[in-house]
């Protein structure tokens, strides 16, 4: 089990509130987020409500001032929306499409990526499949820029996904690098 609380106040002040498992909406517990404290686990944070909007990764640590996580590669300054990542402890396996709706050139990892470019000479992936495990893709490569949470299934279309995220980059949202979610969250 993870658990994470949030503060409205820098340093860890003012009025707070616990989460252990999802929260698709925390305005009805504080106005605003500018600290937190993830005491156990791994969680998924999110600038708007219902997992919507820019997102970030946060393991266990304190983070006493967000607007200094932009630093970090945090894109926003408040967070209202998070989601815990369960603890997968079985093997990883992803395909991943150089093309939307799984068309193009077709790659498997069973192991983090920092470079498709690189490995693959995949120039693009618009795509995925994941079999197994959870996993953090960023657009840029070497595990830069935005990032997106990835749990089991089917991610047919990146484009249509960077909509409701607030749109990644210009035109069309891609991936260039992948991480496995594992021992980050222990």
């Amino acid at each position: 089990m993870g658990k994470i609380i949030f503060y409205e106040e820098r340093n860890f002040q003012g009025r707070n509130y616990e989460c252990m498992s999802d929260c698709p909406d925390m305005s009805p517990y504080m106005s605003r987020c500018q600290s937190c404290r993830v005491e156990s686990g791994c969680f998924m944070v999110y600038e708007r409500n219902n997992f919507m909007g820019q997102q970030f990764f946060m393991r266990r640590g304190e983070y006493p001032d967000m607007q200094r996580m932009m630093s970090m590669g945090m894109m926003f300054d408040n967070i209202r929306s998070c989601r815990m990542i369960p603890q997968h402890r079985g093997s990883f396996r992803m395909r991943i499409y150089e093309r939307e709706n799984f068309g193009g050139q077709m790659m498997e990892l069973m192991d983090d990526c920092d470079s498709i470019m690189d490995r693959f000479r995949m120039s693009d992936c618009q795509s995925c499949n994941v079999m197994d495990g959870h996993w953090l893709m960023y657009e840029q490569p070497h595990y830069r820029g935005r990032m997106m949470y990835m749990r089991p299934g089917e991610y047919r279309n990146f484009r249509e996904m960077s909509m409701g995220m607030g749109g990644m980059s210009q035109g069309s949202m891609r991936f260039m690098s992948m991480k496995r979610i594992n021992d980050m969250c222990n």
